[in-house]
């Protein structure tokens, strides 16, 4: 997304773009493909997007796709035996438009609440800065419960940062609840694609295309070659050269292409900073339907979040589906086709597809008393093991400009310095800065500014704080 992003913006200010993708679709780790085991078209991992991503909603409008976004204002959280506490907006202004809903919410006794309003308090002001403290060790401080830090804290801010509250760093937690919750109401509205991800993505291509660039299926950079004239790009062996050069991968593929020169060790001195965090995807289709939410946080197992596929499609897998592998027949109009989502999944890396499924279709049946009559027809794991990098106390440092010590030569990635943690929202973030970057390059003391879209404007009283 950080490559599409930074070539959508630079094909529309008239640059010629090549975008070179080493898989034979568009979307990186937010894509799509058909499933040789089941024949059913499946996304690598459930995304979605928050009111507050500017960036991300400005892209789509970009590309068309805006259209194929559902929008949610409801979270619904569900606890072990299918008791429900659903947290909306009120008409109160911010940051106080949820509290009616959460102080009604039966998975939280008075306690918890009482506990979560004193940290949301303290984090209205402004995020706290970054001294080496992780989160979990400043929800403490803040006299937060056990039931309070797992059933809200660790539910809401593991599926965000996809790392665990010991591991996170407090601005990045500060960040996501601000902006999620506390700037607006309009900021916390929860997005789901209505596609898959791939057809959400492949407008981009399309975009760029449509302006005179070019799209290079199965084709991952190797390596590079910046030179005071242009650059030269190595890819399935074969040399191409370009005017400029955005290195749109993830910071592992980043530091495999850096050249062994000593410009380049500062770079990839901090890109071994980095780490990554897993997330899996357990898909399952049931021959009936198992629930009438769309989605759901699922508390207290390992399982932590629902999304009921085939209610969120639109025409779900038309294109694929008389074409489909089955051992039994599927019915899209009465079964339930369901994605439960485990984010920072280090637990499960090692274990098999059968152990896991297992594992959910027991937890699934917990929550959803439907399931517990139905039979599961077939089912697959995706294991993203490095889906997003971890946002620990102090990673800040180290993440990189777009510029680099290369003129010619720019990054984009959701772990560069985008302000943000690796959401989609940063991944775009940084293809635009990237694309900046490089337009002040080619127009010296230009306008600096033109791709990157202000973030949402707070409301209510949060209009005091900024």
């Amino acid at each position: 997304m950080a490559g599409l992003a930074a070539g959508c913006a630079l094909a529309e200010a008239g640059f010629r773009v090549s975008l070179f993708e080493r898989r034979p679709y568009l979307g990186g780790r937010a894509s799509s493909y058909q499933h040789p085991g089941t024949g059913e078209i499946v996304d690598n991992c459930q995304h979605v997007l928050l009111g507050c991503c500017t960036n991300l909603l400005d892209f789509y409008r970009r590309t068309g796709v805006q259209d194929k976004i559902r929008w949610y204002d409801k979270l619904t959280f569900l606890e072990p035996g299918g008791r429900a506490s659903v947290i909306a907006p009120s008409g109160l202004p911010a940051p106080l438009h949820t509290a009616p809903a959460f102080l009604r919410a039966d998975c939280l006794n008075f306690r918890d609440k009482m506990a979560i309003s004193r940290a949301m308090a303290a984090l209205v002001p402004a995020a706290p800065a970054d001294r080496g403290e992780s989160f979990l060790d400043w929800l403490r401080r803040h006299g937060q419960t056990e039931q309070a830090i797992e059933r809200f804290w660790k539910t809401i801010l593991v599926s965000a940062l996809n790392e665990d509250l010991d591991r996170v760093s407090v601005p990045y937690a500060a960040q996501v609840v601000r902006e999620s919750f506390l700037k607006s109401a309009a900021a916390g509205r929860m997005g789901i694609p209505t596609v898959p991800l791939t057809d959400l993505y492949s407008t981009a291509g399309d975009y760029i295309r449509a302006r005179g660039g070019e799209i290079q299926y199965r084709a991952g950079v190797e390596s590079f070659r910046a030179e005071s004239s242009e650059v030269s790009v190595t890819t399935n062996g074969q040399e191409q050269k370009f005017d400029y050069l955005i290195l749109a991968v993830s910071f592992d593929v980043l530091g495999r292409v850096l050249p062994d020169t000593p410009s380049a060790a500062p770079l990839a001195a901090a890109l071994s900073q980095f780490s990554t965090s897993p997330i899996t995807g357990i898909h399952l289709w049931f021959d009936r339907q198992i629930s009438d939410l769309d989605h759901a946080v699922l508390l207290d197992r390992t399982i932590q979040w629902m999304f009921h596929k085939s209610r969120l499609i639109e025409g779900r897998n038309k294109e694929t589906r008389n074409n489909e592998i089955r051992n039994e027949a599927w019915d899209d109009a009465n079964g339930s086709y369901v994605e439960l989502v485990v984010s920072c999944s280090r637990s499960l890396v090692g274990k098999s597809k059968v152990e896991i499924v297992d594992m959910a279709v027991k937890e699934a049946r917990e929550f959803f008393p439907g399931a517990r009559a139905a039979k599961l027809l077939k089912s697959t794991v995706i294991k993203e093991v490095h889906a997003t990098y971890s946002p620990r106390p102090g990673i800040d440092q180290y993440r990189p400009r777009p510029e680099t010590a290369w003129p010619r030569v720019f990054l984009a990635g959701d772990f560069t310095a985008t302000g943000w943690p690796a959401t989609m929202e940063g991944a775009v973030r940084s293809g635009y800065l990237a694309a900046e970057a490089l337009t002040r390059v080619v127009v010296p003391g230009g306008k600096s500014g033109g791709f990157l879209v202000p973030g949402l404007a707070p409301s209510g009283l949060m209009l005091l704080f900024g």
